[in-house]
Protein backbone atom coordinates (compact mmCIF):
# COMPACT_ATOMS: atom_id res chain seq x y z
CA UNK A 1 0.00 0.00 0.00
CA UNK A 2 1.80 3.22 -0.70
CA UNK A 3 -0.69 6.29 -2.04
CA UNK A 4 -0.18 7.96 1.45
CA UNK A 5 -1.57 11.37 1.98
CA UNK A 6 0.46 13.08 4.18
CA UNK A 7 -2.41 15.85 4.30
CA UNK A 8 -6.27 15.96 3.67
CA UNK A 9 -7.47 17.07 0.24
CA UNK A 10 -8.66 20.57 0.12
CA UNK A 11 -11.81 21.93 0.51
CA UNK A 12 -13.41 25.19 -0.09
CA UNK A 13 -14.40 27.67 2.62
CA UNK A 14 -12.25 28.50 5.77
CA UNK A 15 -8.31 27.90 6.11
CA UNK A 16 -7.63 24.04 7.11
CA UNK A 17 -7.37 23.03 11.12
CA UNK A 18 -4.77 20.63 11.20
CA UNK A 19 -5.61 19.49 14.69
CA UNK A 20 -9.14 18.94 13.42
CA UNK A 21 -8.24 16.80 10.32
CA UNK A 22 -5.92 14.46 12.34
CA UNK A 23 -8.97 13.94 14.58
CA UNK A 24 -11.62 12.78 12.07
CA UNK A 25 -8.72 10.82 10.22
CA UNK A 26 -8.40 9.17 13.87
CA UNK A 27 -12.17 8.89 14.32
CA UNK A 28 -12.35 7.29 10.99
CA UNK A 29 -9.65 4.89 11.55
CA UNK A 30 -11.02 3.91 14.60
CA UNK A 31 -14.45 3.41 12.62
CA UNK A 32 -13.02 1.15 9.88
CA UNK A 33 -11.69 -0.98 13.01
CA UNK A 34 -14.58 -1.55 15.03
CA UNK A 35 -17.60 -1.36 12.40
CA UNK A 36 -16.01 -2.41 9.20
CA UNK A 37 -15.89 -0.04 5.84
CA UNK A 38 -19.92 -0.22 5.02
CA UNK A 39 -21.26 0.96 8.35
CA UNK A 40 -18.14 3.74 8.32
CA UNK A 41 -20.36 6.64 7.49
CA UNK A 42 -19.19 10.21 7.14
CA UNK A 43 -22.61 10.86 10.01
CA UNK A 44 -20.77 8.17 12.52
CA UNK A 45 -17.11 9.93 11.73
CA UNK A 46 -18.82 13.07 12.55
CA UNK A 47 -20.20 11.98 15.85
CA UNK A 48 -16.69 10.39 16.94
CA UNK A 49 -14.98 13.11 16.33
CA UNK A 50 -17.51 15.15 17.40
CA UNK A 51 -17.53 17.80 14.44
CA UNK A 52 -20.68 18.26 12.38
CA UNK A 53 -20.65 16.86 9.02
CA UNK A 54 -20.07 20.10 7.28
CA UNK A 55 -16.62 20.18 8.66
CA UNK A 56 -15.71 16.68 7.25
CA UNK A 57 -17.67 17.61 3.58
CA UNK A 58 -15.80 20.98 3.58
CA UNK A 59 -12.53 18.73 3.35
CA UNK A 60 -13.53 15.63 1.92
CA UNK A 61 -16.30 15.32 -1.27
CA UNK A 62 -17.33 12.21 0.40
CA UNK A 63 -17.06 8.89 2.54
CA UNK A 64 -14.43 7.29 -0.15
CA UNK A 65 -11.91 10.39 -0.37
CA UNK A 66 -12.30 10.02 3.49
CA UNK A 67 -11.26 6.72 4.14
CA UNK A 68 -8.59 6.62 1.33
CA UNK A 69 -6.87 9.86 3.51
CA UNK A 70 -7.40 7.91 6.92
CA UNK A 71 -5.90 4.75 5.27
CA UNK A 72 -2.84 5.98 3.17
CA UNK A 73 -2.16 8.22 6.08
CA UNK A 74 -0.99 5.11 7.89
CA UNK A 75 2.07 5.19 5.53
CA UNK A 76 3.92 8.87 6.26
CA UNK A 77 5.89 8.42 3.00
CA UNK A 78 8.78 8.68 5.40
CA UNK A 79 10.88 6.41 3.16
CA UNK A 80 13.50 3.78 4.76
CA UNK A 81 16.80 5.39 5.25
CA UNK A 82 19.42 3.71 2.84
CA UNK A 83 22.25 2.36 4.67
CA UNK A 84 24.31 0.97 1.81
CA UNK A 85 23.66 -2.44 2.31
CA UNK A 86 20.85 -3.01 -0.70
CA UNK A 87 19.56 -5.99 1.19
CA UNK A 88 19.02 -4.75 4.71
CA UNK A 89 17.08 -1.80 3.02
CA UNK A 90 15.25 -4.04 0.77
CA UNK A 91 14.17 -5.54 3.85
CA UNK A 92 13.25 -2.20 5.48
CA UNK A 93 11.01 -1.65 2.48
CA UNK A 94 9.52 -4.88 2.44
CA UNK A 95 8.19 -4.51 6.52
CA UNK A 96 7.13 -0.72 6.11
CA UNK A 97 4.93 -1.68 3.19
CA UNK A 98 3.52 -5.04 5.01
CA UNK A 99 3.00 -2.98 8.34
CA UNK A 100 0.99 -0.11 6.77
CA UNK A 101 -1.15 -2.90 4.86
CA UNK A 102 -1.76 -4.89 7.58
CA UNK A 103 -2.53 -2.28 9.89
CA UNK A 104 -6.26 -3.41 11.06
CA UNK A 105 -8.00 0.01 9.53
CA UNK A 106 -6.24 -0.74 6.31
CA UNK A 107 -7.58 -4.34 5.88
CA UNK A 108 -10.94 -3.24 6.93
CA UNK A 109 -10.97 -0.56 4.35
CA UNK A 110 -9.00 -2.22 1.25
CA UNK A 111 -11.25 -4.66 0.14
CA UNK A 112 -14.54 -2.03 0.15
CA UNK A 113 -12.40 0.48 -1.54
CA UNK A 114 -11.23 -1.71 -4.50
CA UNK A 115 -14.88 -2.85 -5.16
CA UNK A 116 -15.70 0.66 -5.26
CA UNK A 117 -12.92 1.03 -7.88
CA UNK A 118 -14.30 -1.64 -9.99
CA UNK A 119 -16.40 0.43 -11.31
CA UNK A 120 -14.51 3.42 -11.50
CA UNK A 121 -10.71 2.79 -13.05
CA UNK A 122 -9.90 6.60 -13.16
CA UNK A 123 -10.19 7.37 -9.72
CA UNK A 124 -8.24 4.40 -8.58
CA UNK A 125 -5.63 4.85 -11.45
CA UNK A 126 -5.61 8.98 -9.42
CA UNK A 127 -4.84 7.40 -6.10
CA UNK A 128 -2.05 5.23 -7.41
CA UNK A 129 -0.64 7.65 -9.44
CA UNK A 130 -0.77 10.00 -6.32
CA UNK A 131 1.26 7.38 -4.46
CA UNK A 132 3.08 5.55 -6.81
CA UNK A 133 5.57 8.44 -8.00
CA UNK A 134 7.53 9.60 -4.65
CA UNK A 135 7.69 5.76 -4.06
CA UNK A 136 9.28 4.32 -7.22
CA UNK A 137 11.19 7.75 -7.18
CA UNK A 138 12.56 6.60 -3.63
CA UNK A 139 13.33 3.02 -4.90
CA UNK A 140 14.85 4.20 -7.80
CA UNK A 141 17.34 6.48 -6.30
CA UNK A 142 18.30 3.70 -3.92
CA UNK A 143 18.72 1.23 -6.89
CA UNK A 144 20.77 3.59 -8.33
CA UNK A 145 23.09 4.19 -5.20
CA UNK A 146 23.33 -0.14 -5.30
CA UNK A 147 24.12 -0.60 -8.69
CA UNK A 148 27.05 2.37 -8.37
CA UNK A 149 28.33 0.04 -5.56
CA UNK A 150 27.88 -3.47 -7.49
CA UNK A 151 25.14 -4.45 -5.80
CA UNK A 152 22.30 -4.06 -7.86
CA UNK A 153 22.02 -4.00 -12.18
CA UNK A 154 22.23 -0.62 -13.84
CA UNK A 155 19.28 -1.12 -15.59
CA UNK A 156 17.38 -3.77 -13.11
CA UNK A 157 13.21 -3.09 -13.61
CA UNK A 158 12.58 -0.29 -10.37
CA UNK A 159 8.60 -0.40 -11.59
CA UNK A 160 8.40 -4.38 -11.40
CA UNK A 161 10.48 -4.68 -8.09
CA UNK A 162 7.88 -1.70 -6.63
CA UNK A 163 4.78 -3.81 -8.57
CA UNK A 164 6.57 -6.86 -6.58
CA UNK A 165 7.11 -5.27 -3.33
CA UNK A 166 3.30 -3.89 -3.61
CA UNK A 167 1.59 -7.03 -4.59
CA UNK A 168 3.13 -9.36 -2.19
CA UNK A 169 2.60 -7.14 1.27
CA UNK A 170 -0.73 -6.10 0.14
CA UNK A 171 -1.89 -9.57 -0.80
CA UNK A 172 -0.05 -11.13 3.04
CA UNK A 173 -1.81 -8.79 5.48
CA UNK A 174 -5.19 -9.22 3.82
CA UNK A 175 -4.95 -13.14 4.18
CA UNK A 176 -2.50 -13.12 6.90
CA UNK A 177 -2.10 -9.90 8.26
CA UNK A 178 1.31 -9.38 10.34
CA UNK A 179 1.43 -13.28 11.27
CA UNK A 180 5.37 -14.56 10.72
CA UNK A 181 6.29 -11.04 9.13
CA UNK A 182 9.85 -11.27 10.07
CA UNK A 183 9.86 -14.70 8.04
CA UNK A 184 7.67 -13.74 5.44
CA UNK A 185 9.32 -10.16 5.19
CA UNK A 186 13.11 -11.63 4.91
CA UNK A 187 11.90 -14.16 2.33
CA UNK A 188 10.58 -11.22 -0.21
CA UNK A 189 13.05 -9.03 0.14
CA UNK A 190 15.52 -12.13 -0.81
CA UNK A 191 13.10 -12.17 -4.12
CA UNK A 192 13.43 -8.48 -4.71
CA UNK A 193 17.14 -8.52 -3.79
CA UNK A 194 17.65 -11.28 -6.82
CA UNK A 195 15.74 -9.18 -8.99
CA UNK A 196 17.45 -6.22 -8.67
CA UNK A 197 20.44 -7.93 -9.51
CA UNK A 198 18.68 -9.27 -12.99
CA UNK A 199 19.57 -6.94 -15.84
CA UNK A 200 16.47 -6.25 -18.09
CA UNK A 201 18.48 -6.97 -21.33
CA UNK A 202 19.11 -10.72 -20.16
Amino acid sequence: MTAAADTARPGPGRPRDPQLDAQVLKATQELLVRDGYQATTIAAVARRAGVVTTSIYRRWPGKRALVEDAVFALDTQNHPARTGDLRADLLAWTRLFLAAAAHPAARSAIPGLLSEYHDDRESYRRLLDGGERPTIQALRELLTDAAESGQAAPDCDVEAIFEFLRGATLMRALTHGTEDADHFSRRIAGALYAVAQTSTSE
